[in-house]
């Protein structure tokens, strides 16, 4: 550090310039800390996804013989193994209908996000009237206030 006009105190000027280096190395440090843990993180939850998939993989495979077995089962009860294996199926078959229908169900059920749109539009409108001149409607509606009938918004008035 170089010292000031009386050899023993640097200049603000100095001062200002060593803060800002120091500043800047200190950024730099954290962008490159934060670099290596993301680095880290990501690689883990990679590794992780991979042992999911695999364990995906493997009940799949699981799955599939212990159908195997069940119609193998109704083999050795006594039935034909056509039909072991089509009761079998049909049982799937059976299973996965009444998923899709709960699915149906579900889907039906589900709402977008309805006071959003309502606020956007009003939004909208207000920027509208705002860009036409008309400034009686200048005051966007807060964000999570629901309009009172019969209450006039006003500007810089909070409701």
């Amino acid at each position: 550090m170089s010292m000031g006009q009386h050899g023993d105190e640097p200049t603000v000027g100095q001062l200002v310039a060593n803060a800002s280096k120091d500043l800047s190395s200190l950024v730099r440090s954290e962008v490159e800390l934060a670099k290596t843990e993301l680095k880290k993180t990501a690689i883990a939850a990679g590794t992780g996804a991979g042992m999911f998939a695999a364990a995906a993989f493997l009940a799949l495979l699981a799955v599939i013989l212990l159908c195997i077995a069940a119609a193998y089962g109704l083999v050795a009860a006594g039935l034909h193994p056509a039909i072991a294996f089509l009761i079998v199926a049909g049982a799937f078959l059976l299973i996965g209908a009444v998923l899709v229908l709960i699915g149906i169900r579900m889907l039906k059920s589900a709402k977008g996000p309805e006071r959003t749109i309502e606020t956007s539009k009003e939004s909208v409108e207000a920027l509208k009237s705002i860009g036409k001149g008309h400034e009686e409607h200048a005051a966007l509606p807060e964000p999570g206030v629901q309009d009172q009938p019969g209450v006039r918004a006003e500007p810089g008035v909070p409701r």
